[in-house]
């Protein structure tokens, strides 16, 4: 029973952040080369609340891999492991559905 809610939740959730994360990887392109600008209140708020949501899920994952420079994996990182989640929970969600 209670899988029957807890599992779809936690898909929801699983593609909400990968949702967040894809949106912030655009919006840091769109900055980078100058299509929006930062001095805008919107452009900043956002860009900060973007920040301020996926830090602390990142920052973990920033620990654990090697210094590659410039390039940041831990958004990709957290992609794949998101969707590895999401994969074994419609595993679970099929078993409890038998």
């Amino acid at each position: 029973m209670i899988s029957q809610v807890l599992i779809p939740i936690l898909m929801l959730l699983t593609d909400l952040i990968t949702t967040v994360v894809i949106v912030q990887f655009v919006l840091y392109l769109l900055i980078t080369f100058n299509v929006v600008s930062m001095h805008s209140p919107f452009v900043g708020a956002l860009w900060q609340a973007l920040n301020a949501i996926l830090e602390p899920i990142l920052r973990p994952i920033r620990r654990m891999l090697p210094h590659t420079g410039a390039i940041d994996f831990s958004p990709m990182v957290l992609i794949v492991v998101l969707q590895i989640v999401i994969i074994v929970l419609r595993y679970l969600g099929s078993l409890a559905y038998q």
